[in-house]
């Protein structure tokens, strides 16, 4: 039964690495060289070219750092690296947990060490050749300290308390790794403002001034009640534009990329924020939290059942199982039903930002205004105007700007009549 779950995992690996180079190449073969008439305004002629080649540089960097970790991954499966691993980690303590933290800690480690030099040339190569890097070497560095503290604290936690939850309960595990993970998303979703963000980036309040007050009226006319409106210093790093809310109840936060507010009008800054107050005036945040509950229990489910199976672990030649082999075993062997379930995730967030910017529209009194900054955002970051239609449909969360530009040129007409 092992040898059979062996193959399965690369047969997993094999066809999730062809699948992903087989949609990269498709999407570079969509590059039309004429502009969708929809979207004529929003390049011109040297910068759509220019365009194409940021998606061109970017593919193919992004398809050559696949084929690494592909032939990485291939190795330690062939050549018994995760047994190797396991056999150490297994020898520097008797503790369950602290195995399954160094096992996770190593792997984490290594596959990080690996795409350093991909995340700096993307950085100081890519990013910057276009104009749209400005990350110090400094900040650079201290981000990817930080983030890496930040995953082992927080996916340490995690995934000690399922180690344990695993250890005192077998069975019925599942059930209180679902509760443990639940809870932890609600308290990242309410602090991430107040705790996370400024590890990395400096909050401020937004002045006083024409931006503050039309934003404030604006909230008061739709209904939406804030807790604080800040600007984050994204200009630190990158010049393209975002704004996010966060938190639940009383305590949501609007937060402003300064980029956003220095490179749009206005009423394109309301556009974009009502955009984003469409989501959660549509509930979409809560059914979105919803349904990740529901896949992360069908997860853990499965997983609960798995992991009494010794087969699972001796897939990685580890004769006596234990609880992260099991555990990466089942993450490979997951693979393409976290694929289904991806796919479902993204058609339901199309749907969801179709809907959002209908709000918007609406709310705003203009479509126009909308569609501008969207095309206007989508122009200074460069976007691909014509992705392959079966790329989008796997890979893209957000609807492609020709079909929200057309969705709301459509509302508009119908309007109109």
């Amino acid at each position: 039964m092992h040898t059979v779950l062996f193959y399965i995992i690369l047969l997993i690996i094999v066809c999730d690495f062809i699948g992903d180079q087989w949609l990269g190449m498709l999407n570079l073969r969509a590059l039309s060289t004429g502009i969708p008439p929809e979207l004529r305004h929003v390049y011109n002629a040297e910068e759509y070219a220019r365009s194409q080649e940021y998606t061109r540089i970017r593919t193919r960097f992004s398809q050559t750092e696949s084929v690494l970790v592909f032939v990485l991954m291939v190795c330690m499966l062939c050549f018994n690296g995760f047994a190797w691993l396991n056999d150490l980690v297994c020898r520097w303590s008797g503790n369950e947990i602290v195995r399954c933290l160094l096992f996770f800690g190593m792997l984490d480690l290594l596959f990080n060490v690996i795409s350093l030099p991909f995340e700096i040339y993307n950085t100081f190569v890519i990013e910057a050749g276009f104009g749209f890097n400005r990350t110090s070497p400094r900040t650079f560095v201290s981000d990817k300290i930080k983030n890496m503290l930040l995953e082992w604290l927080f996916g340490g936690l995690l995934l000690g308390l399922m180690t344990w939850f695993y250890g005192l309960t077998n069975r019925f595990f599942w059930i209180y790794a679902l509760a443990g993970i639940t809870l932890f998303s609600l308290f990242i979703t309410v602090f991430y403002t107040t705790l996370i963000v400024p590890l990395f980036n400096r909050l401020e309040p937004l002045a006083d001034g024409p931006v503050k007050d039309a934003i404030s009226d604006f909230a008061r006319r739709t209904g939406f009640d804030f807790h604080s409106l800040r600007v984050i210093d994204g200009s630190k790093r990158s010049s393209k534009g975002n704004a996010f809310f966060s938190g639940l109840g009383k305590r949501k936060s609007i937060v402003l990329y300064d980029t956003l507010i220095n490179d749009l009008d206005i009423p394109h800054i309301i556009a974009v924020l009502g955009h984003e107050i469409g989501h959660y005036r549509m509930k979409h945040i809560r059914k979105s939290f919803i349904i990740a509950c529901c896949s992360n229990a069908l997860m853990l489910f499965l997983l609960s059942l798995c992991l009494k199976s010794p087969a699972f672990s001796q897939a990685l030649q580890v004769n006596e199982p234990n609880f992260h082999i099991g555990l990466l075993s089942f993450g490979l062997l997951y693979s393409p039903v976290s694929t289904i379930t991806g796919l479902f995730s993204n058609i339901q967030s199309r749907r969801a930002e179709f809907q959002a910017d209908a709000f918007a529209a609406e709310a705003c009194g203009n479509s126009d205004d909308l569609k501008d900054a969207l095309c206007r955002l989508s122009a200074q970051s460069l976007t691909n105007l014509t992705p392959h239609p079966l790329y989008v449909f796997v890979n893209y969360s957000h609807p492609t700007l020709l079909q929200r530009v057309q969705a709301l040129q459509n509302a508009k007409a119908r309007e109109s009549q």
